[in-house]
C-alpha cells in the first residue's frame, strides 16, 4: 500500500464549455449554418452565371479559374466593395467602384432569410413582441384542433444575439476566403473596401431578418431614441408615433423619386432609341458578348434609375471629373463607355423646357410624402393632430427620405478608373440636400392643406382636439369640447367676488354668467366648471385668500 498515491478527481476542463456550447447550439449553430449557406448560395449563382457566358463566348481570354476569380470578385463587388482593375493600358491599376444595385439584392435577401430562419424554428416559438422574454410570438403558434394535447417537441427559443452572431460569422467565415481567392484574378477586390462593405451588409441584413422573426417590435428603436433629447424624442414619437407614420412617408417618397427616374430613363432610351441600339450592336458582335451587355445593363438599370431621379432634383450627376449633367446644363464628357444606357443622357449645351420638365418627379413626391403624412394624422379614431404637429412630421418624413435617398446615391455610383473617370455618377450629399429642399417645401404645406381637407365636417362635440401650449393629442389626454371662454368683465367680477370672500362657492355664482350674451345656455370651459374639479381649481392662479377671512365665509 505504500506505493499507491492517492489522487483527487478533477473534472474536465473542457466539460463546462462543452456544456454552454451544446446549450447554445440549437441558435449559434443554426446561425452559423445559415450564414455559410447564404454566402455560399450568392457565390454559386455569381459563379453560375459567369461560367455561363465563359462557355458561350467564341473567344475565352482565359480559363475556368479566371472566371471563377471573376465570379468571386462579382460577389464582392455586389456587397458594395470596390475592385482594382491592374491589367490597364498604362499599368496604373484603376477601381471600378459602380455596383450594380439589383446584384445588391442577391446577398441582402439570403442574409435577411437565414436570419430570420436561424430565429424562427417555424413552430411558433419564439419571442413576445415587446416583453424581450421567450415565450409564444403573437399570432403564432395556432396549431390545430386534431394537435390539441400533444406536447410540442420543437426546439427552444431562439435567441436574437445567438441567431444574429451566427448568421454573421458563419458567412464572414465563407466571405474571407472568397476574397483571398479573388485576389489572384485581374478584377482584384480592395481590401480596406472588403474590409468595410461586407460586415456591415452581413450585420445590416441579418439584423434586419431577426427583427422581421421577432415581429418587428419597436422595442430596439425606443432604447435607440432613448439618448435623445425630450423635446426630440417627443417630436418624433410621443405621444402619437409619428415615427412610424414619418418613415412610411419617407419611404413613398422616395419610392415616387426612383419610380419617376426609372420613367425618365424609359422616355430618354424611347428618346434616343437609335443611338442606343447602334451602341449595343457595336459594343460585341457575337450574341453571348451581346447577351453578357444586356445583363449589364439590366443590373445597371436601379442604377440608371437613381441617377435619372438626382438628375430631376437639380444636382444632376458627374460623367468625368469637371462633367456635370444637369437639367440647366450638361456638360458629358466626349469619350464614354459605349454602354447602350448611356446613349440616355442629354446632349451638351444648356437646358430646355422638356428637361426643365423633370421637375414635376420631386414635385410627385413631395405632394406624396405630405398626403402620407396628413393620412396618418387623420386616420387615429380619435381627434386629428395638430397643425403644428402634422408639420413636425412633414419634416421628419423629409429628413428621413433625404437620407434614403442619400444612400441610394452612394451606392449608385463610384468611379471607374482613373483621370476623367474617376468620379461617375451623382454625388450623393448633393442629392440628399437637394431632397430634404423639395420634400420639406412641398410636403409641408400639402400636408396642412390635406389635414384641414380631410378634417372638414369632423369638428363636433367629444372630437376636437385639446389645442394651446401644451399640444398633446386626443388618444393620450382625451377631446374638450367646443367651449366659449368669459369675457374680461366676467373675468373681473368671478375675481372681485373671489377676493371679496363671500360665503358662496364661485362656481355656483358663475351659473347665471354661464349664459352667453345670446342667452344659450354653455359652459365657460375649462374655467367654469362650477366645481367638478375642486373648489378654485381652476383659478389656482388668482391671489390667495387669507385663511382668516375664510374662516367666516365657509367656501
Amino acid at each position: 500500500m505504500a506505493g499507491v498515491m492517492q489522487t483527487t478527481a478533477r473534472p474536465n476542463p473542457f466539460a463546462a464549455l462543452r456544456t454552454r456550447w451544446r446549450d447554445r447550439s440549437p441558435g449559434l449553430a443554426a446561425g452559423l449554418l445559415g450564414g455559410a449557406v447564404a454566402a455560399v448560395l450568392g457565390l454559386a449563382s455569381c459563379a453560375a452565371l459567369v461560367t455561363l457566358l465563359w462557355i458561350s463566348s467564341p473567344y475565352p481570354d482565359s480559363g475556368p479559374d479566371g472566371a471563377l476569380h471573376v465570379a468571386a470578385a462579382l460577389w464582392v463587388l455586389a456587397h458594395g466593395a470596390e475592385l482594382v482593375r491592374a491589367d490597364t493600358l498604362s499599368g496604373t491599376p484603376a477601381p471600378v467602384g459602380v455596383a450594380p444595385l439589383l446584384l445588391l439584392l442577391l446577398p441582402v435577401w439570403l442574409l435577411h432569410r437565414a436570419a430570420r430562419d436561424a430565429t424562427d424554428p417555424g413552430d411558433g416559438v419564439g419571442v413576445a413582441v415587446g416583453s424581450g422574454r421567450p415565450g409564444p410570438k403573437a399570432g403564432a403558434g395556432v396549431r390545430p384542433a386534431w394537435m390539441e394535447g400533444v406536447p410540442d417537441a420543437g426546439p427552444p427559443p431562439v435567441s436574437a444575439r445567438n441567431a444574429w452572431t451566427g448568421v454573421v460569422l458563419g458567412y464572414l467565415a465563407v466571405a474571407a476566403p472568397a476574397v483571398l481567392y479573388a485576389q489572384g484574378g485581374a478584377l482584384r477586390p480592395s481590401w480596406w473596401w472588403a474590409a468595410v462593405c461586407l460586415p456591415l451588409v452581413a450585420m445590416g441584413a441579418a439584423g434586419a431578418g431577426v427583427w422581421t422573426a421577432f415581429g418587428r417590435p419597436g422595442g430596439p428603436v425606443g432604447r435607440v431614441l432613448r439618448v435623445l433629447p425630450r423635446k426630440l424624442r417627443e417630436l418624433m414619437v410621443e405621444p402619437d408615433a409619428r415615427l412610424g407614420a414619418a418613415t412610411r412617408a419617407a419611404g413613398a417618397g422616395a419610392a415616387v423619386l426612383v419610380g419617376g427616374g426609372a420613367l425618365l430613363l424609359a422616355v430618354s432610351l424611347v428618346w434616343h432609341g437609335a443611338t442606343a441600339a447602334d451602341a449595343f450592336l457595336r459594343l460585341t458582335e457575337n450574341w453571348s458578348g451581346r447577351f453578357a451587355v444586356l445583363l449589364l445593363c439590366l443590373a445597371l438599370v436601379p442604377n440608371a434609375a437613381v441617377w435619372a431621379a438626382v438628375y430631376a432634383l437639380g444636382p444632376g450627376f458627374v460623367l468625368g471629373t469637371g462633367h456635370v449633367v444637369a437639367p440647366f446644363s450638361s456638360a458629358p464628357a466626349s469619350q464614354l463607355p459605349s454602354l447602350p444606357l448611356l446613349a440616355a443622357v442629354p446632349e451638351a449645351g444648356p437646358g430646355t423646357p422638356l428637361q426643365w420638365a423633370a421637375g414635376a418627379v420631386p414635385l410627385a413626391a413631395g405632394a406624396v410624402v405630405g398626403w402620407f403624412t396628413a393620412r396618418a394624422a387623420t386616420a387615429g379614431a380619435g381627434a386629428a393632430w395638430s397643425w403644428r404637429r402634422t408639420a413636425g412630421a412633414a419634416l421628419v418624413a423629409a429628413v428621413l427620405c433625404a437620407g434614403l435617398v442619400a444612400l441610394l446615391t452612394a451606392f449608385a455610383g463610384g468611379p471607374l478608373g482613373n483621370g476623367a473617370l474617376a468620379r461617375f455618377g451623382p454625388v450623393w450629399w448633393q442629392a440628399g440636400g437637394a431632397t430634404l429642399a423639395w420634400v420639406a417645401v412641398v410636403a409641408v404645406p400639402v400636408a396642412a392643406g390635406a389635414r384641414a381637407w380631410r378634417c372638414r365636417g369632423a369638428a363636433a362635440p367629444g372630437a376636437v382636439e385639446k389645442g394651446g401650449a401644451e399640444e398633446g393629442t386626443e388618444g393620450s389626454r382625451g377631446a374638450w369640447p367646443w367651449t366659449r371662454l368669459p369675457s374680461a368683465g366676467r373675468w373681473w367680477r368671478l375675481w372681485w367676488r373671489r377676493d371679496a370672500g363671500s360665503g358662496a362657492q364661485v362656481g355656483k355664482r358663475g351659473e347665471s354668467a354661464g349664459r352667453g350674451a345670446d342667452g344659450e345656455g354653455m359652459p365657460f370651459g375649462l374655467y367654469d366648471d362650477e366645481g367638478e374639479a375642486g373648489d378654485g381649481a381652476a383659478y389656482d392662479f388668482l391671489p390667495v385668500d387669507v385663511p382668516g377671512e375664510r374662516s367666516g365665509g365657509g367656501v
